[in-house]
């Protein structure tokens, strides 16, 4: 029997860097199976972001609200230090780069997550419900298996990413306009994701959601994570990769909205400060520096935003 998701809907501020095929491709231009050194290099420069996140908190981020995510493959050594420093801990459990959502470590995901007993086991999933049907399905019925596992055996919560990337039919219907679908067509996909998959038996407990322009779509899509006596369900905001500008908007938004209850934005705030580090323009510190003061800005964003709204006090109320 499936169980309903628990939620989450505490303040949760999360700095995300579990990207694995992005630094070996796209960071250091690598290709093939690695080396020890090259793997060791990788881990060096996330480790950079985990300190910058303890900058952060030193500069008055409060503790329980901040949170890593961050791969076993390159993060272990942080997973288990996070966990020991109070922090939220969310561990990657999909393979990286691929269309279709599998298991990173097969049959054996089970095990990979007790190793760490992370706050969350998180997925990431492209789906998109006018999409292909059978691999909506195929990725349903695994995801189903994870849901189950954390709602039963596992003491780790469960964070999903949901990514509705268009279908060619979707953008020929807006001249391939891309911006238009963000704004016309996936908040609707996006409620209608959310509802398949959990009448597939996936349940989260806390969804991970492309940023919104409009403050009512952002209802709507607390309205579908939360029905049927899912209230405690929360909902974050990822950054996409967009720029600080977008990406600032979106916080705002969302930070109005009752059920958003803050974000996972990575490369927006790390990517550039580890690209001048690794091309020597800056230094170590430097680079730990710049990524901290990007972090603050937007827990910054998302508390003013909150709080101007009255969220905050209705939450210490409720």
């Amino acid at each position: 029997m499936t169980k309903t998701a628990t939620g989450f809907d505490k303040p949760l501020y999360v700095l995300p860097f579990d990207h694995r095929g992005t630094f070996k491709k796209n960071m250091f231009g690598w290709k093939g199976t690695l080396t020890a050194e090259q793997t060791a290099q990788i881990a060096a420069f996330k480790q950079v972001i985990y300190e910058a996140l303890q900058a952060a908190v030193a500069a008055g981020v409060p503790r329980e609200k901040a949170g890593v995510l961050v791969d076993e493959q390159f993060g272990a050594a942080i997973l288990r230090d996070a966990a020991k420093k109070g922090y939220f801990t969310a561990l990657t459990t999909e393979k990286s780069g691929q269309a279709e959502f599998d298991f990173e470590y097969g049959e054996d995901f089970a095990k990979h997550i007790e190793a760490f007993n992370p706050t969350f086991a998180k997925v990431l999933v492209r789906f998109n419900p006018e999409g292909d049907a059978a691999l909506n399905e195929r990725q349903a019925a695994r995801l189903k298996l994870l849901s189950d596992f954390l709602h039963g055996k596992s003491r780790s919560l469960f964070m999903f990413e949901l990514l509705v990337l268009p279908e060619q039919d979707q953008l020929d219907k807006l001249k391939g306009d891309k911006t238009a679908y963000d704004v016309k067509m996936r908040p609707g996909l996006m409620v209608r994701a959310i509802r398949e998959l959990q009448d597939a038996g996936v349940e989260p407990d806390v969804w991970k959601i492309e940023g919104l322009d409009l403050a009512e779509d952002c209802e709507k899509v607390v309205a579908a994570a939360r029905r049927n006596g899912r209230d405690k369900v929360g909902c974050i905001v990822l950054g996409r990769g967009e720029d600080d500008k977008k990406v600032g908007e979106w916080l705002a938004t969302a930070a109005t909205v009752p059920g958003f209850i803050g974000f996972a934005v990575g490369r927006t705030v790390f990517w550039d400060p580890l690209v001048e580090y690794r091309d020597k323009h800056i230094t170590r510190d430097d680079a730990v520096n710049k990524i901290s003061q990007r972090y603050q800005e937007f827990v910054s964003i998302f508390d003013e935003a909150r709080a101007s709204s009255g969220m905050e006090e209705r939450r210490k109320l409720a």
